[in-house]
């Protein structure tokens, strides 16, 4: 017997049977879960559409599209279904990112259409931290940031930006989203820093967070300060505070940046699976 398939764009009104499915996996899926579960399904909220893949009447996978193009517990056959949606609609986001087996095939499906990328980071270690190390004593001088403090904060996350992503947050509209986001981070008590003579020398965000995990991002250390275990002694501190917000601190980080990745699994994260990211 042939299983009926359909794709749609989700209403408000599906909201239970979408964190159902976000929920099963709550480390993988935090960025997009927070979003919804502050936004619901609602595109203008959400900032972007969530599309559903469905298999004899039930909901099966998602496909965040918004400023991201975001692969949900995507099996082969909805990734092809999200694929041939996003080719008919055209590219709107600025990355596809996501689980690299579905970003992948995403990826390999979209080229013809969408390609070149940018840059296309194939394997990007996802690392988990449930505790915080006894062997590591929190940098003291790692502290949540105030509001009044976003104008000192700000060079720091646009130097990482650049040096991250390969270009600046502040081109295009002059960086107003971007300031934005790192304001409404501010605002919410989830962006941290070492602040030195007025200057950042350690810098970290709790981008996403549920009650089950949430998600750091943002890691910065100064150039002129590295080497010194700062991204140890700085990640300990933050993994301290993002415990108190979820009992699952997760991150992921490029493959090819040992140093990283060498200073997380010091500080007690260790690798449970692998994102890809392709930049536009």
């Amino acid at each position: 017997m042939l299983t009926q398939t359909t794709t749609r764009v989700l209403e408000p009104r599906d909201l239970g049977a979408a964190l159902a499915i976000l929920e099963s996996e709550p480390v993988v899926n935090a960025f997009v879960t927070a979003r919804v579960q502050v936004a619901g399904l609602d595109p203008w909220r959400l900032g972007g559409e969530m599309w559903g893949w469905y298999a004899d009447g039930r909901l099966r996978s998602l496909c965040y599209s918004g400023a991201n193009l975001v692969p949900i517990c995507a099996t082969p056959e909805a990734v092809r279904a999200f694929a041939d949606r996003a080719r008919r609609a055209g590219r709107r986001c600025s990355s596809i990112v996501g689980p690299a087996d579905a970003a992948t095939q995403l990826w390999r499906l979209l080229e013809p259409a969408w390609g070149p990328a940018r840059d296309v980071r194939l394997r990007q270690p996802l690392m988990i931290a449930e505790r915080v190390p006894d062997d590591i004593a929190p940098d003291p001088y790692v502290r949540r940031i105030t509001q009044d403090e976003v104008g000192v904060i700000m060079p720091a996350c646009v130097a990482m930006f650049t040096e991250e992503v390969g270009i600046s947050p502040m081109a295009g509209d002059g960086g107003l989203l971007y300031q934005a986001r790192v304001a409404e981070l501010v605002t919410a008590g989830r962006a941290f820093a070492h602040i030195h003579d007025g200057r950042v020398v350690f810098k970290a965000e709790i981008g996403a967070a549920t009650s089950r995990a949430c998600q750091i991002q943002g890691v910065w250390v100064a150039p002129e300060f590295r080497g010194r275990g700062l991204s140890e002694t700085g990640m300990a501190a933050v993994l301290r505070y993002a415990l108190d917000v979820a009992p699952v601190v997760s991150l992921y980080v490029n493959d090819y940046n040992t140093p990283a990745r060498a200073a997380y699994r010091r500080v007690g994260f260790r690798e449970v699976g692998a994102f890809m990211s392709v930049l536009f």
